[in-house]
This record gives structure tokens, sequence and C-alpha cells, in this order.
């Protein structure tokens, strides 16, 4: 065993920094007793929104209700279908299956990882009202493509920006221009809270309305309930120490960028595959992701080195035991299978050192069957 332990993530070296700061902003949250939503949750809804470049943001308590929102917002219900790429996390999903609906998986590109655009006009029939792309591991999905397939069908498309904060297509920011774009500041997150929090951008009043409505018990005024609604609110607590860490958001994507460029610059094994970073957009890299045809050596061969890594997604969506009733099997979507029988996330994080990066890539370039 090597003496580097090299962790696939540490917060702590991203948290304990900002802590003096971020406990003032949490002093003042105590101080106004403003715990449920409230106005640190409000300032931080309007950078953030500021931030995307889109008119409104709601803020909610985690990226799967944001999901989950923006689905109902949609108008999608039981019996509809949506089309979702198989290669993406649970999350995705849930939202379709709380509403009843159904979802119809795509596989993913072989080279970008992202859903299939070529294959999504094939999984269309009448039941079908929305489309969710997902901007995985930090990188956009083809907007352009799947943005027509969408308008050519007039069916919606949703946007899952849970792993993409600050990510660039065609130099835009996710949610500019988009219906509905959805966030989540898991912890573990580019941009992340001491807890649960989530987000859906947009730009549309009327809809904006509506989404703060559902989150809070279905009220557009208190004690008066129109709809039905949830109890997605987010705390204030995590309000105020993501309005701390939106500050530096920008300057840790691009020390991931950074990191990411020695990566794709100086990984040379023939044995090791990247995932294509297309010229139409920038990833922001939540994770970097290689594969490999003998997973198992390779994650040896890591831990034999001191190198922690992470495997997204093990069990791809269509064939979780949740989802058996739908009636996917082995076989239905082979390069997401591939993907989930050969895929290692390497370190990536704005605090890993130059000379760990360095022992990263001499491993993986080091490594033979």
């Amino acid at each position: 065993m090597s003496n580097f332990e090299i962790p696939f993530v540490d917060l702590r070296k991203q948290n304990n920094p900002l802590l003096n700061e971020m406990l003032s902003e949490i002093k003042k949250v105590f101080q106004a007793s403003a715990f449920s939503s409230g106005k640190f949750v409000e300032e931080f809804e309007i950078e953030f929104a500021k931030y995307t470049g889109a008119k409104y943001c709601v803020c909610v308590n985690s990226g799967t209700s944001a999901i989950h929102l923006m689905v109902i917002a949609a108008g999608i219900k039981a019996g509809d279908e949506v089309i979702i790429p198989a290669n993406t996390f649970i999350a995705t999903v849930w939202g379709v299956i709380y509403q009843g609906a159904t979802p119809v998986f795509v596989d993913c590109d072989s080279q970008t990882y992202q859903i299939d655009w070529s294959h999504i006009e094939e999984k269309i029939t009448e039941k079908t009202k929305a489309i969710i792309g997902v901007h995985l591991y930090g990188q956009p999905f083809n907007r352009e493509k799947v943005k027509n397939i969408a308008n050519k069908n007039q069916i919606l498309l949703l946007e899952d920006a849970a792993q993409a904060h600050g990510a660039l297509y065609n130099n835009k920011k996710l949610g500019i221009d988009a219906f509905l774009t959805g966030y989540s500041f898991y912890p573990g997150k580019n941009l992340g809270a001491p807890g649960e929090g989530g987000a859906i951008v947009l730009n549309d009043k009327k809809m904006y309305k509506v989404l703060k409505s559902l989150r809070n018990h279905g009220s557009y005024k208190k004690y008066y309930h129109d709809k039905i609604g949830f109890n997605y609110r987010m705390g204030g607590l995590e309000g105020a120490s993501l309005i701390v860490k939106l500050k530096y958001l920008e300057t840790w994507n691009q020390k991931r960028i950074n990191i990411a460029n020695r990566y794709i610059n100086e990984i040379d094994n023939p044995l090791i595959n990247l995932q294509h970073q297309p010229d139409t957009s920038q990833s922001v890299f939540h994770l970097f992701v290689v594969s490999t045809s003998n997973r198992e050596k390779l994650e040896n061969h890591l831990r034999d080195n001191g190198i922690q890594f992470g495997k997204h997604y093990p069990v791809p969506c269509h064939l979780q035991k949740s989802l058996n009733h739908f009636g996917y099997k082995k076989g239905d979507f082979p390069v997401t299978e591939y993907l989930a029988n050969s895929i290692i996330s390497l370190p990536i994080y704005p605090e890993l050192i130059d000379s760990h990066i360095t022992h990263i890539i001499n491993t993986i370039n080091s490594f033979n069957l």
C-alpha cells in the first residue's frame, strides 16, 4: 500500500476555511429566527437566479424535490410518459414515478455518456409529455438537438442540472433560456449546502408563483391551500451558507476544469477511455469518469496506490429492483450497461493538490492488464 491516501472528495478542505464566514451568516439566521424559508433563502434565490441568468429561482429542500415539482408544474399526470436517459442517478426518475407517470428510458451516447438524442424520437408516443435531459457529471447534454426534437413533437424539455452548477452550453449558463431547470445542493455537489437543498430556475412569472405555492403546502396565502402541495421548503441555515459559498463557485469550478485538463492531456494509457468533451459545452466536472474493460483490476490498482474512487452508477436505472414492474431487462441499453460495469470516477475537487494529481495520473498510466 502506498503512503498516499488521496480521498475521493474532502469537504472539510472546502468548508473549514469558510467556517467563520458561514457562522457569521448562520448567526444572523438565529437572530432573525428565519429557519424555514425566510429572508436568507430569498436572498440566495435572487443571487442564484442572477448567477444562472434566469429571471426566477425557487429553492426547495433537495434536488429530488426540485425534479418532482418540475414534473408537476409541467402538467405531467398518471398515465403520461416521460423520456429519461438510462444513464443517470435515480433521483431523475423519482419525480416521474411520484406522479404516477411512466419513465421511458433512452440509451446514452458511447462518447459523451449523455442522452443519445438519435434514439429519442423512436420512444415518443401519444402519451409522451416531456423529456428530462440530464447534464450528467457536470457536462451539458446536446440541448440543441434535444430541444429541436421536443419542439417538433410538441412536448416539453425539462433539465436536470443537479451536477452542473455553472456549466456552459454554447457559452451560456444552464437555465438562462430553459423552461425549467433543477439543481441540487447536496453537500458533495460543486455548490453544496451543509445539509440538503435544491432549486428550480425559470423565466415564467406565472410558473414561478405556482412553484412557490407547491413547495409550501399548495398555499399562496397563509392557511389557504388552493392545491395539493408539499413541505419542500429550504431551511434558512442552508440558504445563508449557500449565499457565502456561491461567491466562490466560479473559482472552484475553474480549479476543477484545470484538474480535468491535466487528466485529459496527461492520461495516455490506451486501456483507459475518457469521456468526450464536445466543443459546444464547458463541463464543470462534478465528476471525472474513466472507463476500462477490467474495472475490478483498476480498482485494486488504485487502492494499492492509496487513491480512493467512486463508481457512478453500478446499477443503471432500468435494472433497479424498484423499477422492475416497467419490464426492462439486461441488454435493453447496452451503452449504459457497459458504463455501469466499467466506469470509475477519479478524485476531482478544487482543493486537490498538484502532487496528488500527478500521482493519480501516473497511477492511471501505469495500469495494465
